[in-house]
């Protein structure tokens, strides 16, 4: 049956390096069960609800992305979206959580359209091979940084604005040896890819959270909730208790309209379509570049599932009471692991749900110990810098912009922006457009992107 659904063997692959595959990715994602809850539940909603709702609309994201697309690419709550729905939609512009949700609902509605209206392919179709590559490198660039400031290996710094972190000082035994074993972990998986062990970052991950258990138990690596550093060791396995989720399911159709501002309230909507949007594309052409799935002509076969996917489990994520529900860039460590189709996603999916009755287990896994996956993913997508041609300036000067931008701007959709400005603006001044052959949507995609940088 895995075989006729999945292709297996089409795809040159097999059931054991597939559901390792989904293992992987879903430790180097299980992190969201901890982080959103904690940014949601800052607009008044509850966490425990939060927790069993953003395990429940992984799981219909990334099932939904195994059947319809058969790619290995798994949805969960987006970071960062989570961040813009309860700390500027709610809490600065003053909206209602259920209100937010509705926002978030209707840009659903909005994909679904779009996606079934080839709107969505033609646009990741028009984007040039150039900025492709550049996208994957970039993403593999926030990616690792992201993996660094996890580790708490990098740090805020008041006068450069990041700094490395110091292991003197009263938090050595929480983040400073968090740090330390995170580069342990590095170090972990290095070897093991070296000597080309299959798993390997599973087992960098695993080992990295026993190590912290001992630690713990040793006294040398000691719980500080104030510097978000929290015990590696489960008190409890299970819970059967969904009674939670009453608190947010259904509650998007409970949104008190009375005294809205509609334009306020499509700018809200639109802000959430855009960065999804952008950061769904990028995401795929990232992961999907790495994992060599994009045609001779740059294209991904079968995109139309893979959007609609992403476009359903945004609506059903705001049912059940959560922010949008997005492609994650950690795909790409199960894509690094050999998954190349639906049953990666499907193994990942599946564990989200279990992960709703094992939530006390899964949150315990630090996240020191799930940062070096991210950091050594991040050094395997950084490959894609070879196919940017440098001697052609008018797309190595985009591409390079894209890179720089994602990490440092910390979104792949302003990179993507960026990289789409420069590249249209620069082709066309310097009369390449008819060489480059600008499709008449990167035009458009370019006016966009400046209007959107002057009126949001």
């Amino acid at each position: 049956m895995l075989e006729r659904v999945f292709k297996l063997q089409e795809n040159h692959t097999n059931a054991k390096t597939e559901i390792m595959a989904g293992i992987t990715t879903f430790m180097t994602m299980a992190y969201i069960l901890a982080v959103n809850p904690s940014i949601l539940s800052a607009t008044g909603m509850d966490a425990n609800a939060i927790l069993i709702a953003t395990s429940l609309s992984a799981f219909i994201g990334t099932a939904l992305m195994a059947l319809l697309a058969n790619y290995p690419f798994a949805l969960a709550p987006g970071m960062g979206l989570n961040a813009y729905f309860a700390y500027t939609v709610v809490l600065k512009m003053g909206y209602t959580w259920q209100m937010a949700l509705m926002a978030v609902f209707a840009e659903g509605l909005i994909f679904i359209v779009l996606s079934l209206t080839n709107v969505r392919e033609a646009i990741f179709n028009a984007i040039p091979a150039t900025l492709k590559s550049a996208v994957s490198v970039g993403i593999g660039l926030f990616i690792a940084f992201v993996g660094l400031q996890n580790a708490k290996l990098i740090v805020n710094s008041d006068s450069t604005l990041l700094t490395y972190q110091s292991f003197k000082g009263e938090t050595f035994h929480s983040v400073g040896v968090g740090a330390i074993l995170a580069l342990i972990g590095v170090l972990i998986i290095a070897v093991m890819l070296v000597k080309k062990v299959k798993g390997a970052i599973l087992y960098g991950i695993l080992i990295t959270w026993v190590l912290g258990i001992v630690c713990e138990l040793c006294g040398v690596y000691i719980p500080d909730a104030e510097a978000g550093m929290y015990s590696v060791i489960p008190t409890s396995f299970v819970s059967f208790d969904f009674s939670a989720l009453g608190q947010t399911f259904g509650q998007v159709f409970k949104a008190d309209f009375s005294g809205l501002n509609v334009l306020d309230f499509f700018a809200v909507m639109f802000a959430f379509l855009f960065v999804d949007l952008f950061d769904t594309l990028g995401t795929l052409i990232g992961v999907a570049s790495k994992a060599d799935m994009l045609d001779e002509n740059g294209r991904l076969p079968r995109i139309k599932g893979a959007l609609l996917a992403d476009a359903i489990a945004t609506s059903a994520g705001a049912v059940l009471g959560t922010s949008t529900t997005t492609t994650y860039v950690e795909s790409a460590s199960g894509v690094t692991e050999g998954g190349r189709t639906g049953l990666t996603a499907m193994t990942t999916g599946v564990l989200f749900l279990l992960a709703v009755i094992f939530s006390p287990l899964f949150l315990t896994i630090p996240s020191f110990a799930t940062a070096p996956a991210l950091i050594v993913v991040g050094f395997y997508m950084l490959g894609a810098v070879a196919k940017i041609d440098f001697d052609d300036l008018s797309d190595a000067i985009p591409a390079f912009l894209t890179i720089v931008a994602m990490p440092l701007a910390y979104s792949i959709s302003e990179g993507i922006a960026i990289g789409v400005i420069s590249w249209t603006l620069l082709n066309l001044i310097t009369g390449k457009a008819r060489e480059k052959k600008i499709s008449p949507l990167m035009y458009v995609l370019t006016v966009l992107f400046i209007l959107k940088y002057i009126l949001l």
